[in-house]
């Protein structure tokens, strides 16, 4: 079965973070392929991919970059699936220049723009899930369990107080 969600990001080092994208598909159980396609590095290798991801089966894009963050922005011009960008916490700036990058993208290229971070990485995957949920009634079970487990989770009280 070909996976409909390709997690992609310009570095190694984004791993760090966009795991957990790809932690949270997992425990949905959403097929997903993750690749490193840099815009600044690897350009061509970044048009091949975008230009064939919906003939290679993906449905849903997971950009994660940092810095100046062009990956989430560049996949979006050439592909016209759903982009979700993460941005990566960096050391200058702590992200908020990725954050900043991938969320002023001008009319006509949209990408839904996530938190800095861990949070985004997983909150991107639940979209992602959320999105293909809408065709697909086991995982949308799922998602609900999950959530509901999310719930259950909370605690009424801190614990020295119970």
């Amino acid at each position: 079965m070909t996976s409909p969600v390709a997690i992609i990001m310009g570095s190694q080092s984004d791993w760090d973070t966009m795991r957990h994208a790809a932690d949270t598909l997992s425990a949905l159980g959403v097929l997903h392929k993750a690749h490193i396609v840099s815009a600044h590095r690897t350009p061509d290798r970044l048009y091949a991919f975008a230009k064939g991801a919906k003939a290679a089966g993906y449905r849903i894009v997971i950009a994660g970059a940092g810095g100046a963050a062009h990956l989430p922005g560049m996949a979006a011009s050439l592909t016209e699936l759903p982009v979700l960008g993460v941005p990566i916490e960096s050391k200058a700036l702590s992200g908020v220049d990725s954050l900043y990058s991938i969320v002023q993208m001008p009319a006509g290229v949209p990408v839904g723009t996530l938190a800095i971070g861990k949070p985004g990485a997983i909150n991107a995957a639940l979209l992602a899930a959320s999105i293909l949920a809408l065709n697909d009634a086991a995982l949308g079970q799922r998602l609900a369990a999950w959530r509901q487990q999310q719930t259950a989770a909370v605690r009424e009280q801190p614990e020295e107080l119970a």
